[in-house]
């Protein structure tokens, strides 16, 4: 690799959900949606997409806006009309087709493009063949579509939304796919439904009770990938903050639940629950990528104390050909390895962030206030000058970053401002490896200590003090 890459992958400034990855010629192609920063909702900025060499995921470039929300003619402006968690396949004609759904349309939108991260045009909606609309009948709604293209040439699109407790009025009048997962075959325009839709398999809160599904049912998220001859689904459970996935020989169903990929709080990492979350909690989304003998999980993470400003992750998984077992959340994610013990790094690649009292889940209406540390930036939205940190460290609270090699180093240092007074101690994998006194003070200042650890290591920061400060990098030397 040319260099380095941290978890979140993406500048700090960029706040891309529900990312899809795609490997198109000798490129990774991230589509998702694309939240504001410190918005009003989820999902309000029109999509972007970005781009890597297959074989250096540190290299990521900006492909620009490629498709824009009045591009659709039901794509008026406001927080209700936002256009939610994209996919993207290679049709047989070699075009491109991004398929969407724009929240209260009930309907699945598809765009085309010549290029995998070019200019997008509107192309019409999924359709059954006799001409109504997919979501114009009285029917499950139509959500987060996922696209898959198989071995055979034949297409299959995903959808569904699964939280039975939802009042219509929300789901514009729909209701939720209680039984899970549909499914659907396309023809060869892209458009029509030529099955579908069928229930695949992946269990609704309804019916997964009593299954192996039981505390996993579907929620939303339909994404899919084959490996070995076997198609693997993912999606994002009934407790919102994971995604799972389910395996079956058939596209169409028999799926049946394999487990979870990931947790954004680490949780059913070493036996952590929910209440005892290592990350604020929230919606994640997400689909697979397999590189040579390498998979990985990209998913997103929540910021800045809410759930509209969702920022793209993604972790290495374990596969012994058959299942995966659940990813630790990590700062290195695509790195191949753990960060150099040389040099400084931004705070904000911590992957565990909690306080004396915990986490809590991110809402979509009032930011929680008190002695919780929580990811921001200053300023408003903006595409430069990334200046993520982590604010509010307060007492008891702690940042976790994993892992660095840190053989060689023997010094610390940690950039902070604000009027806290206390120390900070930085533990390597749980033992003490250094405390930096942190005088009261006011602005910015560069404080550290030496450093008693070595070998790769998870590193952790608690600050023990009075007030609160925000916590803005650490040095390794």
């Amino acid at each position: 690799m040319k260099k380095q890459v941290f978890n979140p992958y993406l500048p700090s400034y960029e706040y891309v959900p529900d990312a899809e990855p795609h490997i198109f010629g000798d490129r990774v192609y991230i589509y998702g949606s694309h939240d504001e920063f410190d918005g009003r909702s989820f999902c309000l900025l029109d999509y972007v997409c970005w781009s890597a060499p297959v074989n250096d995921l540190s290299d990521w470039r900006y492909e620009g806006v490629i498709y824009r929300r009045a591009q659709d003619p039901k794509g008026k402006k406001g927080i209700l009309n936002a256009m939610y968690a994209p996919d993207v396949c290679r049709g047989a004609d070699g075009r491109y087709y991004l398929y969407y759904f724009i929240a209260y349309s009930g309907l699945i939108s598809v765009a085309v493009c010549d290029e995998p991260a070019g200019k997008y045009e509107f192309l019409g909606y999924v359709k059954y063949p006799d001409g109504s609309l997919l979501g114009s009948k009285k029917e499950p709604l139509q959500f987060d579509p996922g696209v898959f293209v198989d071995d055979d040439g034949k297409v299959y699109m995903y959808t569904g939304f699964g939280p039975v407790n939802y009042p219509s009025f929300l789901l514009g009048g729909h209701k939720a796919s209680e039984h899970g997962a549909m499914g659907f075959e396309l023809d060869t325009d892209m458009l029509t439904v030529k099955q579908g839709p069928i229930y695949i398999g992946v269990k609704g809160k309804k019916e997964g009770k009593g299954t192996p599904y039981e505390g996993h049912e579907f929620f939303e998220a339909s994404s899919l990938r084959k490996f070995g001859g076997k198609y693997y689904f993912v999606y994002s459970s009934c407790v919102n903050h994971e995604l799972c996935y389910a395996v079956s020989d058939n596209p169409l169903g028999g799926f049946e639940y394999g487990g979870v990929l990931v947790s954004i709080g680490d949780v059913g990492i070493d036996g952590v629950t929910a209440d005892k979350a290592r990350g604020y909690l929230g919606n994640t989304h997400g689909g697979m990528l397999n590189i040579g003998d390498d998979y990985y999980i990209f998913y997103h993470r929540q910021t800045n104390r809410n759930s509209f400003s969702r920022q793209a992750c993604a972790e290495k998984l374990e596969f012994d050909g058959e299942k995966f077992a659940q990813a630790r959340l990590t700062s290195c994610g695509l790195n191949g390895g753990p960060l150099a013990g040389k040099g400084e790094y931004s705070a904000h690649i911590a992957c565990n962030l909690f306080s004396k009292k915990g986490t809590y889940f991110c809402g979509v209406f009032k930011k929680r206030k008190g002695c919780y540390p929580y990811l921001t930036q200053s300023g408003k939205d903006r595409d430069c000058d990334p200046d993520q940190y982590i604010a509010n460290l307060c007492d008891g609270a702690t940042a976790v970053y994993r892992y660095f090699d840190i053989d060689g180093a023997s010094r610390i240092d940690v950039k902070v401002r604000g009027k806290g007074g206390g120390k900070i101690i930085v533990r390597a994998n749980g033992e003490p490896a250094a405390e930096i006194d942190v005088p009261r003070g006011n602005g910015e200042r560069v404080l550290g200590a030496d450093l008693t650890a070595s070998g790769v290591c998870e590193l952790s920061f608690t600050y023990v003090g009075k007030g609160h400060v925000d916590f803005i990098a650490f040095t390794l030397a």
